[in-house]
């Protein structure tokens, strides 16, 4: 039997929490001060999140282009009768910088001046790929797309620039970044994760925090971040938005803990938790996930937040609590802290009464109203409660803009390139068409403005579409637009083949109607039969065709790949995509991403890049139509000489090194991807498994040498018994087409 070495795994991320944001005893004494004074009406106030539209004129009937009014009246019952602490969201759109300075404003005013304690209200956003929530904000690429750029820097300054656009807003707290994984590709929140890897979810992840936090989230230009949803979220057994997963714990510790683990570790102050259940246990229920895993053995020391309704649902829907009030009690006995009610103030009322009961103890809440508390101050509400009006001057800059491209221009994937038909020339006549060349919100999809993302009125007009960044790169007269189809209907294909005729080469921007969350949900993987039989059609005048993709999950194309010359997957590359999409295909970009999940071929059978051996890759209906780490470039890189030293015991930190060169003629920027294989173990192991990545540049003949560090917990995993384990044996390393084999003991 083969010998186990067993490691125990000591996170100090409560250590890390605290050193990080210098959390001091006076710090804490001046909560302990606060609560000790609390009524049992402010205490629950503080665990209880509103949505906006609860307490505007307009509600949730707002016309998404006219601006909202807070009803003042409604808004004092809220804050001065309940004691609410929190408010979220949007009031059903975005705003203009002025209208949140001015809705922000009065939500204090109320708290500091009308209010007996004077504890300011933290404000949350779902501000996903910018502050997506404010009119005219920089929009980054979604984070499946920044996944495919597997550059650190692009995530943690999109992160920061974020935190300050929302901060200019008057907005401290961003309900971002999502850490599930992507592997599955129905769910519709795929493109709001990084990815299938747990390695490259938990390294953007961390940045991200990073980013958002800063060194000091009560900066002027920083914030506090939110993990979410944990836990195993991503991975419903069908594939649809809040539906059941069965999780075996090994899983679970192995592929989804990590990313959260390195997300509190960053300092991350908040945590959402997942809508759904796992092994028929709501999560929101989950007194083992939640408080056991997350706040003792993780160190966790911020505050846990429900996500929309859940805590109702767990009468309303799952049926675990017989009436609304058990509902709370049993959320709250598992571990939120604080409710996202999220239109009423149910939840203050009921869980006043459960502890007036003694059914919930006085003592949780407090723990809970701390955890509140703590992070309001480490966000500066306390001494900076209003928005800084000086930051409106750096919102939505020029520079932030060209980052943006820039992040879309590492993010966009060049998946095919016969005979290099790409780059583009100049000169040639262009026939563009397609359902996602000539509107903006097809760049950005959910969480853009609106919650769908739908509202192609709402984003900036300046910005460019497709069509009219090829317009500027190749000139009107060489590009003509004919729409062909939507998403999902025929309007002109034959319009389209007669235009064809005339062009030296055809673009076809297709893909998906924006989208989030449930009204996401597909039964099929495949792309609409409507734009397949465009490209149908098209190919048939034998005009070289290049297919851009703008969507937020890998749409099948296995019908019609075959019969395009190049792919460019754009998925959702943000206000700047378009130009980025251009300055790819003209050229201008050498492109250099990987994709950050497996792109699957077929509808079912679908697998991931790190499978089991038992799965059986030799049956064509396992093959996928591209690899995880797969992307083209226009030059071309030769690896060389790796090498692996300090890797005898399974307690060494292995130094591997490898040497790679530009073999072409362009200056190029190149992803070097370290994978491990564990060969033999007590559970079966990944066929191989990412552990490192790094993004450097080339000019043509150069060469650089890349160098990794393995440590003992990167070759680790939960053994039969659920124990965090490494085992001494063989082990490969794989950069590349190289591999060496190892033995450790």
């Amino acid at each position: 039997m083969k010998l186990r070495y067993t490691v125990i795994l000591l996170l100090s991320v409560c250590t890390q929490l605290y050193s990080q944001y210098i959390i001091s005893d006076e710090f804490e004494n001046k909560i302990d001060s606060l609560i000790a004074i609390m009524t049992l009406e402010e205490k629950v106030g503080q665990m209880t999140q509103v949505s906006l539209e609860a307490i505007t004129e307009e509600g949730r009937n707002r016309i998404v282009t006219e601006p909202i009014h807070l009803d003042l009246a409604k808004t004092r019952e809220l804050i001065l009768k309940y004691k609410v602490g929190s408010i979220l969201n949007t009031g059903e759109a975005a705003n203009s910088i002025d209208k949140w300075h001015e809705v922000i404003t009065q939500l204090q005013d109320i708290a500091l001046e009308e209010s007996r304690l004077k504890i300011p209200i933290i404000y949350g956003i779902d501000a996903i790929h910018g502050a997506n929530y404010t009119l005219n904000a920089t929009l980054f690429p979604q984070s499946i797309s920044l996944a495919a750029s597997r550059n650190k820097e692009l995530v943690r300054k999109s992160a920061e620039i974020t935190a300050l656009e929302m901060k200019a807003s008057g907005i401290p707290w961003n309900f971002n970044p999502v850490l599930g994984l992507g592997r599955e590709p129905y769910w519709p929140r795929f493109w709001e994760t990084f990815g299938e890897d747990s390695y490259l979810a938990s390294q953007f992840g961390y940045e991200y925090v990073l980013g958002i936090q800063g060194n000091d989230p009560s900066a002027r230009t920083s914030g506090a971040a939110c993990i979410k949803h944990y836990i195993g979220y991503s991975i419903p057994n069908n594939g649809q938005d809040r539906t059941p997963a069965w999780i075996p714990e090994r899983k679970l510790r192995d592929l989804l803990l990590p990313p959260f683990a390195k997300g509190v570790e960053a300092g991350a102050l908040t945590v959402m938790v997942n809508s759904s259940e796992i092994n028929g246990i709501p999560v929101h229920s989950d007194y083992n996930l939640l408080t056991k895993v997350l706040k003792d053995e993780l160190g966790f020391k911020g505050f846990v937040v429900s996500d929309w309704l859940d805590v109702k649902r767990l009468h309303t829907r799952d049926g675990i609590a017989s009436t609304p009030k058990e509902a709370v009690k049993i959320a709250v006995m598992a571990g939120i802290d604080m409710s996202m009610v999220p239109l009423d103030v149910s939840f203050a009322v009921l869980l006043k009464e459960l502890a007036e009961e003694g059914e919930v103890p006085i003592s949780r809440i407090d723990d809970a109203v701390r955890r509140i508390l703590r992070v309001k101050y480490i966000v500066g509400l306390f001494d900076n409660p209003y928005p800084d009006k000086s930051l409106i001057q750096e919102f939505s800059s020029e520079e932030s803009a060209q980052f943006s491209r820039k992040a879309a221009q590492e993010s966009i994937v060049l998946l095919k390139n016969e005979e290099s038909i790409l780059p583009l020339k100049n000169n040639l006549k262009i026939l563009l068409t397609g359902p996602t060349a000539n509107k903006l919100m097809y760049l950005n999809g959910g969480w853009s403005y609106v919650w769908q993302g739908n509202k192609e009125e709402l984003y900036p007009q300046e910005k460019n579409t497709l069509y009219e960044a090829l317009q500027l790169q190749y000139g009107n007269d060489n590009v003509e637009y004919v729409e062909g189809v939507t998403t999902n209907s025929i309007i002109d294909i034959d319009e389209a083949v007669k235009a064809a005729e005339k062009a030296d080469v055809i673009i076809a921007s297709l893909g998906e109607e924006p989208y989030c969350e449930t009204p996401g949900n597909i039964k099929d993987l495949t792309l609409d039969e409507a734009q397949l039989k465009l490209i149908d059609e098209l190919s048939k005048t034998g005009k070289p065709i290049v297919l851009v993709l703008y969507q937020g999950r890998p749409r099948l194309i296995s019908k019609i790949v075959d019969k395009v010359d190049a792919v460019v997957l754009g998925m959702l590359p943000g206000l700047e995509g378009a130009d980025a999409t251009v300055d790819i295909i003209s050229g201008k970009v050498n492109p250099s991403a990987k994709l950050p999940f497996t792109y699957p071929k077929y509808p079912a059978g679908n697998t991931t890049y790190d499978h089991k051996p038992i799965e059986a890759y030799e049956d064509v209906w396992s093959f996928p139509q591209w690899n995880f780490g797969y992307g083209l470039s226009y030059t071309s890189y030769s690896y060389e000489n790796l090498e692996v030293s300090n890797a005898d015991s399974i307690n060494d930190t292995i130094k591997v090194s490898v040497e790679v060169s530009n073999t072409g003629d362009r200056e190029g920027k190149e992803i070097v991807e370290l994978y491990i294989r564990d060969v033999y173990g007590s559970v079966s192991r990944p066929v191989k498994q990412l552990k490192g990545f790094q993004k450097i540049d080339l000019k043509p003949g150069e060469k650089k040498t890349v160098n990794f560090i393995l440590t003992p917990d990167q070759l680790s995993f939960h053994n039969r018994e659920n124990i965090k384990t490494i085992e001494p044996g063989e082990f490969w390393i794989m950069i590349e087409n190289l591999t060496q084999k190892i033995i450790l003991n």
